[in-house]
């Protein structure tokens, strides 16, 4: 059956391939879209579910997970080995990893689970290879760190295009579309800014989902993607950033032609790194904590003086309740009131609720009920 799935998404893309996109034919193409991203789908769902193998369910730990994603005999397990010195077992043939091997790294305070997955190999979403399991773990990452190494450079566009076909989207905001289905009245389209999108082509997506009532409001512009993203539901947005590993292979002139064609190409400057040199080791644990979007939140007791050594590390963006969430969990249902020196309020000492966003070096004190 594996197979028929396929063959129906590889007729669609031909179809899609071959309709010119103009105003005319605009909602056939958003309907084929919408066909193939459901059957898409639907193939990763039961790649998904047949998977199961050993070693693929990990716990998340420390302050974020990051996972590595690349195709075999990228120098996966010796980057993890240099950042965290776990033993992942290395060897210089493909497919080495085939559990899933977890590492910690601290940096900056910060710990950091790291996940070093089989290979990912093209057709991975349609649960070739290992790929079904390790879909599972990408898509529950914090970020991800697409590696590649400086002979297969090109290998960024098949991992980029196997995460979205997956269902995971990198590096852009999730589109702000509510829908919400109604038992009569049609489609009713509201927008908030300029829209690109018309209102049969948000019809025929609908459509496909049998779909007839709704009533869909969207903010800011929006791609018949989106909208389809919107609609399936189970799209995961997760930063990201290009890694290019044994850069001690090649010469400057190479070097510096890779990282433009890949800035080129992606519209970012991957890291060159060499895991087996240990060449720019210290920005890679820099460009994760960066991505991951790490700040520092000192603890003050009551009477006491701030542990200006250990600070607590938390996302930024995050609330007095996600620090008492953290700290233990019935501070939140004991929570009285805050105290906050630093950034984010306007005074030092200032008192604050549940609610109040922190920024990187607060001070903090929590007073709970006893």
């Amino acid at each position: 059956m594996a197979g028929s799935l396929e063959e129906q998404i590889a007729e669609l893309e031909a179809e899609l391939t071959k309709t010119p996109y103009n105003k005319a034919t605009s909602k056939h193409i958003g309907r084929i879209k919408a066909k193939m991203a459901k059957l898409r789908d639907e193939a990763v769902f039961r790649a998904m579910k047949s998977g199961g193998g050993e070693g693929y369910s990990v716990k998340k730990s420390g302050d974020a997970t990051a996972v590595l994603v690349g195709f075999p005999s990228t120098g996966k397990s010796t980057l993890l080995n240099k950042l965290t010195g776990t033993e992942s077992a290395v060897a210089a043939y493909a497919f080495t990893t085939l559990t899933v091997v977890p590492g910690a790294l601290e940096h900056k305070g910060a710990k950091i689970q790291l996940l070093d997955i089989p290979g990912l190999i093209a057709g991975a979403a349609m649960g070739k290879g290992r790929g079904k399991e390790v879909i599972g773990v990408v898509r529950s990452a914090d970020i991800i760190i697409i590696l590649v190494d400086v002979f297969n450079g090109k290998h960024v566009n098949v991992l980029i295009k196997e995460l979205y076909d997956a269902g995971i989207r990198i590096n852009v905001p999730k589109p702000d579309i509510t829908i919400k289905k109604t038992s009569v009245g049609g489609v009713r389209l509201s927008a908030v800014g300029t829209l690109d999108l018309d209102i049969e082509e948000v019809r025929s997506i609908l459509s496909e989902s049998k779909m007839m009532n709704a009533e869909v409001l969207i903010r800011g512009n929006a791609t018949q993607e989106d909208f389809i993203d919107a609609v399936q539901g189970n799209r995961v947005y997760v930063p990201a950033f290009i890694a290019v590993n044994k850069v001690d292979l090649i010469d400057k002139e190479t070097f510096l032609d890779i990282e433009h064609d890949i800035k080129d190409r992606f519209g970012t400057t991957p890291l060159m790194i060499s895991a087996h040199s240990g060449y720019h080791m210290e920005e890679l644990k820099d460009a994760i904590y960066d991505c991951l979007g790490f700040m520092r939140v000192y603890l003050k007791p009551q009477s006491g003086e701030a542990d200006l050594e250990e600070p607590l590390i938390v996302r930024t963006g995050s609330t007095v309740e996600t620090v008492c969430t953290k700290l233990h969990r019935d501070f939140v249902r004991r929570f009285r009131y805050a105290r906050v020196w630093g950034r984010s309020v306007k005074h030092g000492g200032q008192r604050v609720g549940l609610a109040h966003r922190l920024l990187d070096g607060d001070i903090l004190t929590i007073i709970i009920e006893h």
